[in-house]
């Protein structure tokens, strides 16, 4: 499997530092994102918030860090993120926060280093437009959205 160095960097001081984002088995594709709260973070149904991760990054030229809810607290509470997944670009080096939203029924509380959402770093591509004045066919054409339940 490939590896790349990626720089880390805590963007507060604290007595007590949460752990850095790290993969909890060894066929994980996510590092888990804690939550670098000074105090708890209550959230209604429906209510959104912004969840710092007390970390920044500085991914190399051609990676992006995608940004994904964890899916047993999605199954059990209903949190989500709400720009699912979240982009980190390789030129940001701002802390890492999520938009965190509460889809259950009851209110759900987020606690200091409590994991919250996890983060894939991807190999990307540019892509160059090439304006045509019409696309090669394909076998689908024009087919959207539930077009293949079709019988």
């Amino acid at each position: 499997m490939e590896e790349v160095r990626i720089q880390i960097m805590r963007v507060r001081e604290s007595r007590d530092p949460l752990p850095l984002p790290a993969y909890r088995t060894e066929g994980a594709a996510g590092m888990d994102l804690a939550a670098d709260l000074e105090g708890d973070v209550v959230l209604a149904p429906l209510e959104r918030a912004l969840i710092p991760t007390g970390i920044a990054v500085a991914l190399p030229a051609g990676f992006e860090a995608q940004i994904r809810p964890r899916s047993g607290r999605a199954l059990r509470e209903g949190v989500t993120l709400v720009n699912s997944p979240g982009t980190i670009d390789s030129d940001y080096r701002g802390e890492i926060q999520l938009i965190a939203v509460n889809l259950g029924k009851e209110p759900v509380v987020v606690r200091r280093g409590e994991r919250v959402a996890q983060m894939i770093v991807q190999r990307v591509c540019k892509a160059r437009w090439q304006e045509v004045s019409e696309l090669l066919p394909s076998r689908r054409q024009e087919g959207g959205f539930g077009h293949t339940d079709k019988a």
